[in-house]
């Protein structure tokens, strides 16, 4: 994954609502199946989510997806950073307004 808002964003979408297809997913995220699917690879093999079946489900395509610890981490990183960058634009913004006056 090559974006850390994408990154952050399926964090929090994991994060709250476990149980999602991927096609839910990708469709929250605005992602194609495929790309959601790699992303979800990446982030597994980067030990950020556990990917779980249900074994006693019949229909064995039923997945949930959960955060680790690292992965909480890693959100709640991505999130400080996030903040950062619009606090900052924030007042870049307010100081060209200002400038205007």
């Amino acid at each position: 994954m090559n974006n850390s808002q994408d990154l952050l964003n399926l964090l929090r979408i994991i994060n709250k609502k476990p149980n999602l297809s991927q096609r839910e997913l990708a469709k929250n995220m605005g992602f194609s199946l495929g790309k959601l699917n790699y992303c979800l690879n990446a982030s597994k093999i980067k030990g950020l989510v556990k990917i779980k079946n249900f074994k006693n489900n019949p229909n064995k395509v039923n997945y949930m997806y959960i955060l680790t610890p690292k992965g909480i981490s890693e959100k709640a990183k991505l999130t400080i950073n996030f903040m950062k960058r619009k606090i900052k634009e924030y007042e870049e913004l307010k100081a060209e307004v200002d400038s205007l006056k």
